[in-house]
């Protein structure tokens, strides 16, 4: 009998952009010179992106792990015997004893990186489906109760509680609902519902179908940000398998339920990642947004009532469907309850996707998961929340990562990405980013984003060449006033934030400016 082993690499786009796909290939070529039966399984990203591309063999002891492996390692690693957990300095050990790994708690992403992402029969035997199938045996008033009980809230940024916007759609009349899941992820630092559709796509398509259920739901949307190819392609992928399987349709899963799923894909525009601009976009407009009210809960896609949750939302409830509402208050701090996949990018050593329970510190998850900067120079500001996020100094790093301790300090959590930057940053300039940002993003349907935005990158210009930079910046924080205040939409509400932050923490940056010289002088 031959030589067999099974390996796992992922085929996530981050695993991709650094070289999955050739070391797989130069693998199956080195396992068949040596007469080596190869089953190799492309899953999605364990979240260790400094390790990839991560190779994971399968031995009696568990997953070994290798990494980061280029294409040109894969020799010497197969003569050193890593079919069998040989040692190689690339070595890694057991994947699941990896510190960074072991340290976190993984709900939502708990198979991400550990299945085939389009084998139903793989995600069924990671305790896939039991949530729903729980879920129709309760009866939808105690769903919705189980989700009202979990303490689940938005994880788009806002945090307002998901059970009670499942029960305001429950409750309102119409002729026809929907559920929409805004997978329109377009912060800057931000890859969770990217990596978790691309990893787990079952799991979202359960939460989704399981909220059909609960409000009496019959179509919902998946609209998803067309920079996402691979995210695309896996999501459609999935839909078509559980529609196989029963899963949607007609007679959901055997039941006198019915509930089905359609891909939608964006063009492009930030703006529709706010929920009233994206049901314009769905429903074949320009993505412009609603004044509120009405709420989309009570008049939302075509009219009707409709759930607008994100990914992370979605794929949370199969968790706690699974194993009970009280299982997932217990984790957490404060009024923010459960776990929160955190995502730390920028110049950080060790960046990837974090899943722990909220109430870690900022200091801790910058200094000791993210290991400081990958430059090595000191850490000065972090912002989360994404472009329109509060840029956070070291004195902050107490803050405890949860929406009420972030909205205190004039922060936001927003997606839950964290990008870090070390102590060359200009946070002038980055002010300035966040005007023009806006700008750029604008829908145009409000004053003071579309032309406070414009205006602020102007002023702001006027500061960095060092033009009367105070009577500039009192202008910026009269600006920031009312663009808080005034606008429509987050967009141009919520940038004020890193305007205002690196000001009040960095206003160094801001004074202390030599006047630039111009040709006419």
């Amino acid at each position: 009998m031959g030589v067999s082993a099974r390996v796992f690499i992922a085929r996530d786009a981050g695993a991709l952009a650094v070289g999955a796909d050739d070391v797989a290939v130069a693998l199956a070529r080195a396992a068949s010179r040596r007469g080596v039966a190869l089953d190799i399984t492309r899953t999605g990203s364990r979240g260790l992106y400094w390790l990839e591309p991560l190779l994971e063999v399968v031995t009696p002891a568990g997953r070994v792990a290798y990494g980061p492996v280029a294409p040109e390692d894969v020799e010497a690693l197969v003569d050193a015997g890593i079919f069998d957990g040989g040692q190689h300095p690339l070595r890694l050990g057991l994947t699941e004893e990896i510190p960074w790994l072991k340290r976190q708690i993984r709900l939502t992403f708990a198979r991400c990186g550990v299945i085939d992402p389009l084998s139903l029969d793989d995600y069924r035997a990671h305790g896939g489906y039991r949530a729903l199938e729980r879920a129709l045996s309760l009866g939808t008033e105690a769903i919705i109760e189980e989700v009202v009980q979990s303490g689940l809230r938005g994880r788009g940024g806002a945090g307002f509680p998901t059970g009670i916007k499942w029960r305001t759609v429950s409750q309102t009349s119409g002729p026809q609902k929907y559920i929409v899941c805004n997978a329109d992820e377009g912060d800057s630092g931000t890859f969770a519902d990217r990596m978790l559709i691309e990893g787990d796509p079952f799991v979202l398509i359960e939460g989704i179908t399981i909220a059909g259920i609960a409000v009496g739901a019959t179509k919902g949307y998946v609209y998803i940000r067309s920079e996402y190819p691979h995210a695309v392609a896996t999501l459609a992928a999935a839909l078509a398998a559980a529609r196989r399987e029963g899963l949607l349709g007609r007679g959901v899963a055997g039941s006198a339920h019915a509930f089905d799923l359609e891909l939608r894909v964006g063009a492009g525009a930030y703006v529709c990642g706010e929920e009233t601009s994206l049901l314009d976009s769905l429903e074949g407009k320009r993505g412009i947004v609603r004044a509120k009210p009405p709420l989309p809960a009570h008049k939302g896609l075509f009219g009707c009532p409709t759930v607008i949750n994100n990914v992370l939302s979605l794929a949370s409830v199969p968790s706690i469907l699974g194993h009970g509402a009280a299982a997932y208050r217990e984790l957490g701090h404060g009024r923010s309850r459960g776990t929160m996949p955190i995502q730390l990018a920028g110049n950080v050593k060790y960046g990837g996707l974090f899943e722990t329970a909220f109430g870690i510190t900022l200091g801790e998850l910058v200094d000791r998961v993210g290991g400081g900067t990958a430059s090595g120079r000191p850490v000065r500001a972090v912002q989360v929340g994404g472009p329109l996020g509060a840029y956070f100094p070291r004195a902050l790093f107490d803050t405890p990562f949860d929406y009420e301790a972030f909205a205190a300090r004039d922060g936001l959590i927003g997606h839950g990405g964290i990008v870090v930057f070390d102590d060359s940053v200009d946070m002038a300039k980055q002010a300035r980013f966040a005007m023009e940002f806006c700008a750029l993003e604008s829908c145009g349907k409000c004053t003071p984003c579309r032309i406070g935005s414009t205006r602020g990158v102007e002023t702001l210009e006027r500061i960095i060449n060092g033009d009367n930079a105070e009577p500039n910046i009192a202008l910026i924080e009269d600006l920031c006033h009312t663009m808080k205040f005034g606008s429509l939409c987050a967009l141009g509400g919520f940038t004020p934030y890193p305007v205002m932050s690196a000001l009040t923490y960095f206003p160094e940056d801001f004074r202390a400016r030599p006047r630039r010289l111009v040709a006419a002088e």
